[in-house]
């Protein structure tokens, strides 16, 4: 039997962890369970089939508090609830899965380089929070969550690096039966979440498996899950595993979160995500978009009569001047250092044998064009007049104007900076693969860029080029052998996110020596948003070199940071949520 023909069913259950009628009226242990709603941190989880009465759903659904993302499952009729509130509610255009433990393949591969485990400390908890805003889902309360541990209802598991302890993804699930006592004995899978910047693969697999065999061991017949129906890559997956698509219909709220999902297309859903990001933030405070040059990135933004034509970050609020101060490295540098900041020593090429004792000077030296952006034409620790030659010829392409400096070692700091305040602050690591001892180098390249390239949208991949090929070799490979398993190999020097780098915020970790610098830099340039690169030992300590600025910096790059919200509060400070003048600053 379906649950569409035990729609009025109901059992005898004690109230569980994390359950609630929706009424909230008192209700005796020997009392049939109805209306069951679930508080899921990121919303509550209304179970369709527990209410009699469809315009009572409605109204329950109605009752979304700000914040969150309420979704109500398993309706009979969800036609009948919409007739209720059309205006408040929308059909959910996802698909529901279902997973038939009797049909479930185990396997006997294991997770590489990384565990999957209950969540069971506040730190996972923080950690899980933060993958979620990073994402851009609901984040559920850490406290909420930690307090989950115990619950018999709502269950939670991450994914932590072997080698660090990093958090790598979390999931929830959640017990029908536990809940209101299903009679069909099933469980849903909720809030799968994994972090773009993952070294590994197959980490979401490795989640759900737990989750399913999880529910398998406590008796549980299905595992049913939610996903949008464009979700390609997610829905090849869950087919892989062995679930079917069932005719489950879910309602939402028309709220600010759900918005794409009900206003159709528009024309801005074609600019990339560092636009996109933008648009979002200003559509959310009524501030009038025109889409100009999608491809390119070019909008203008409208709100009382004033209008600013933005490319990305990149806004009318910024001269000429100061882009022009931005572009040019060596003015860049020049600026910086009389401003008694602390640059790398720099030369301009004029010939080999002067870029040749500039080497033997530093013996490890970067070279790049004196202009470009995304990391095009820059050779970093090049050792070797062989390839000193070859990093030349490679900048030149980029710029005629190419500048030789002295290599520095340290993590790759990107801070941003918006209005004179720090906003942000990420280290960026260069591309890097994982052997696996079946797989050469080449095609570990080739997978890796594949797994960037769905996470950040076609951003990110890495160069099958001379520079590569270059790193690849430094680090003792080929590209054509097989590295053994476990075995870490930084294919790039540079830590662009266009070339296949990945970056992790860490703003709270941001000494106040490097937020004061990044302060002084943006007002000697005198640019109103910016992204500073820095090279520092340590991003608590107060040593450090600037290497560049950059006057269009990718704010996608920094959530769960509001570089969005800094940003629009800047052009129309009139829509800020808070007074400039009180506004909080993370450093």
């Amino acid at each position: 039997m379906t649950t569409r023909d035990n729609i009025h069913h109901r059992l005898e259950r004690k109230r569980g962890p994390s359950v609630s009628s929706w009424d909230n009226k008192p209700r005796s242990d020997d009392e049939s369970w109805s209306e069951t709603v679930i508080d899921c941190g990121w919303g509550r989880l209304i179970f369709g089939q527990t209410f009699n009465d469809p315009q009572r759903l409605a109204r329950c659904l109605q009752d979304e508090q700000p914040g969150r993302r309420d979704v109500a499952l398993y309706l009979r009729d969800p036609h009948v609830v919409l007739s209720y509130a059309p205006q408040d509610l929308f059909l959910d255009p996802s698909h529901t899965f279902r997973l038939w433990f009797e049909r479930y393949q185990f396997t006997q591969r294991r997770p590489k380089g990384f565990v999957v485990r209950l969540l069971t400390s506040h730190m996972d908890a923080e950690a899980a929070t933060r993958l979620y805003a990073a994402r851009k889902m609901v984040p559920p309360d850490p406290d909420f969550i930690f307090q989950q541990r115990a619950s018999r209802v709502l269950h939670y598991w991450v994914a932590e690096d072997i080698q660090d302890g990093a958090i790598l993804g979390v999931v929830c699930g959640v017990d029908h039966v536990e809940a209101f006592g299903d009679y069909e004995r099933g469980a849903s899978l909720w809030a799968l979440c994994v972090d773009s910047q993952a070294p590994y693969p197959g980490i979401g697999e490795m989640l759900v498996r737990q989750v399913a065999e999880f529910y398998h061991a406590r008796g549980r017949a299905f595992l049913d899950l939610s996903v949008m129906h464009d979700n390609r890559g997610a829905i090849r997956l869950y087919e892989k595993l062995g679930f079917e698509r069932v005719p489950v219909f879910a309602l939402k709220n028309k709220n600010a979160y759900n918005e794409p999902l009900f206003i159709g297309k528009q024309p801005e859903t074609n600019l990339n995500p560092y636009a996109t990001i933008i648009v979002n933030e200003a559509r959310r405070r009524g501030v009038g978009i025109e889409v100009i040059d999608a491809e390119a990135g070019y909008f203008a933004l409208s709100l009382g009569g004033r209008r600013i034509v933005c490319r990305e970050s990149l806004s009318e609020l910024t001269t000429a001047v100061a882009m022009s101060r931005c572009d040019d490295k060596a003015v860049t540098q020049r600026l910086l250092r009389r401003a008694d900041l602390k640059v790398p020593e720099q030369c301009e090429f004029e010939a080999l044998d002067q870029a040749e004792a500039f080497l033997t000077k530093h013996k490890r030296v970067v070279v790049k064009p004196a202009r470009g952006e995304q990391g095009a034409g820059i050779s970093v620790d090049i050792r070797s007049v062989a390839d000193l030659e070859r990093a030349i010829t490679a900048a030149e392409r980029i710029c005629e104007t190419v500048i030789l400096e002295q290599f520095c070692e340290g993590d790759d700091l990107r801070i941003i900076v918006i209005d004179f305040e720090v906003v942000a602050a990420a280290v960026r690591r260069p591309a890097h693969v994982m052997g696996n001892g079946q797989n050469t180098v080449n095609e570990l390249i080739q997978i890796q860029s594949r797994r960037r390239r769905a996470a950040t949208g076609g951003e990110s991949s890495i160069p099958m080029d001379d520079e590569t090929e270059r790193c690849v070799v430094q680090a003792g490979y080929r590209m054509d052998q097989v590295p053994p398993e476990g075995e870490l190999l930084w294919v790039r020097k540079t830590a662009n996110l266009h070339t296949g780098g990945t970056i992790h915020d860490c703003t709270d970790q941001l000494s106040s020596t490097l937020a004061t610098a990044a302060k002084k830099a943006a007002r000697e340039l005198d640019i109103p948003v910016t992204g500073l690169d820095f090279l520092v030992p340590e991003i608590s300590g107060a040593e450090y070199v600037i290497i560049e600025a950059n006057e269009r910096p990718g704010l996608a790059n920094h959530e769960p940071q509001p570089t969005a919200e800094r940003f629009v509060d800047l052009l129309f400070p009139q829509t800020a949520t808070r007074h400039p003048a009180n506004r909080e600053t993370r450093v």
